[in-house]
């Protein structure tokens, strides 16, 4: 809204149904007055400093006149125009705020890298906020976020855009405690779209399947795979793998806390057949990397290798992700009769049967149990994987083609 501001026009003005609103002036470019719900109006200027762009407390309606606001902001503007702002003897250099770059900046450096191991993806799904970038904090309203979050579901993304809105919502809740906003202006608003949790588990003759198609990838691929599918651990555990994580000899990973996603160490005992797919497994001079190309980082292009896979499970299968197999292990364990605890424990979950209370004072690490339920959900795949008569003939049309991998600089496992 832009009127002639005048202590008329500014008396009449009435309390905000719901969100504060703002009243620009028409003599004065930036010059503002903002009411709020309890009908408290508060003087501020709108400018631009070293670029970017300033939102500046003037000071309270009535007890800063209209005239002292307009004469302060004429002031400041003088100011910041000779480059002598910061040296300002007026006493109205107030702190100003910082636009949405800025606060996504500090956002990352000091709570998300701090406390979050995904830093990384919070940081990426925040620069889907980019056309908000150059806007002061306090300016952004829910019908901003929701044109980016409109864009982000046009593009095919509806689960892209429910991550989007909790990653800003986090942001500006870290905001409010950080004094840059009073109250977050997406409070309480849906996720674009209702996740259904996935509920698919891969079949017996589609785990064999899969499990002959990464034979044929060769190194690293193959065994990652089989590792996988018989460890049941997360995909980006799995393929960053250390060998100083491995002890062969006792049969033991050990997963830090660093690196599990959850943030507690886990120990993962190994079966027969895990420890025999290890041992065969070369290893780069000098690379402490179990899976990896380079010798200096892990492997990726895990969608390029679901593709090759898809050839092999079925091209006309129901759609399947790494993320499955714990699925389906945890799903075979249940039928193979685990306690459901001792499953829990092996998915190094959290949240789970085991819980509260329990959770505190139950420290121990049922190594003995999962080792036992390893070695028969183990044996399990072996059966499943000896029955090749049950993979079903693969299409060949369109087959995605992969890239070979010639590993180099090796030396013998140990």
């Amino acid at each position: 809204m832009k009127k002639k501001l005048t202590t008329k026009t500014i008396d009449a003005l009435a309390p905000a149904v719901g969100k504060r609103y703002e009243v620009r002036d028409e003599l004065l470019t930036g010059f503002m007055v903002r009411v709020s719900s309890v009908g408290k109006k508060v003087f501020y200027l709108n400018t631009r400093i070293d670029g970017r762009s300033r939102r500046i407390k003037l000071g309270d309606y009535p007890m800063m006149s209209l005239a002292e606001a307009r004469q302060t902001a004429q002031s400041i503007l003088r100011d910041i125009s000779l480059g002598t702002f910061e040296n300002s003897a007026t006493g109205s250099t107030g702190r100003s705020v910082p636009v949405l770059k800025d606060v996504i900046d500090q956002f990352i450096e000091r709570y998300a890298k701090p406390r979050n191991k995904g830093w990384k993806e919070t940081q990426s799904i925040l620069t889907k906020f980019a056309p908000l970038y150059s806007r002061p904090i306090d300016q952004i309203h829910r019908r901003d976020v929701h044109e980016v979050l409109d864009r982000i579901v046009a593009n095919g993304t509806a689960t892209r855009a429910n991550r989007a809105l909790a990653a800003i919502k986090k942001l500006m809740n870290w905001a409010i405690d950080r004094g840059y906003i009073d109250v977050s202006p997406i409070a309480s608003m849906k996720p674009p779209t209702k996740e259904v949790p996935r509920e698919r588990v891969l079949a017996h003759e589609e785990i064999c399947a899969c499990w002959h198609g990464a034979i044929k990838e060769g190194y690293p691929f193959t065994q990652f795979t089989q590792l996988l599918i018989l460890l049941g651990q997360r995909r980006g555990e799995v393929a960053g793998m250390r060998w100083s994580e491995l002890d062969l000899e006792k049969g033991l990973w050990t997963l830090p806390s660093s690196r599990a996603k959850n943030g507690t160490a886990h120990f993962v005992p190994l079966p027969k057949l895990a420890l025999d797919i290890l041992n065969s497994i070369p290893r780069f001079l000098t690379s402490d990397y179990v899976f990896t190309t380079t010798g200096t980082s892990p492997i990726s292009g895990f969608g390029r290798l679901k593709r090759r896979l898809d050839v092999h499970v079925g091209l006309d299968a129901p759609d399947w992700r790494f993320h499955d197999l714990r699925r389906t292990m945890a799903t075979g364990m249940a039928e193979l009769r685990v306690q459901p605890h001792i499953i829990e424990a092996i998915l190094n979950h959290k949240s789970g049967i085991v819980s509260g209370v329990a959770a505190v004072y139950n420290r121990h690490l049922y190594l003995d149990e999962k080792l036992e339920a390893l070695e028969l959900w183990a044996s399990k795949i072996e059966t499943v994987t000896n029955d090749v008569s049950s993979i079903q003939p693969a299409k060949t049309n369109d087959r995605p083609t992969s890239r070979a991998v010639q590993p180099f600089a090796f030396n013998q496992p140990v």
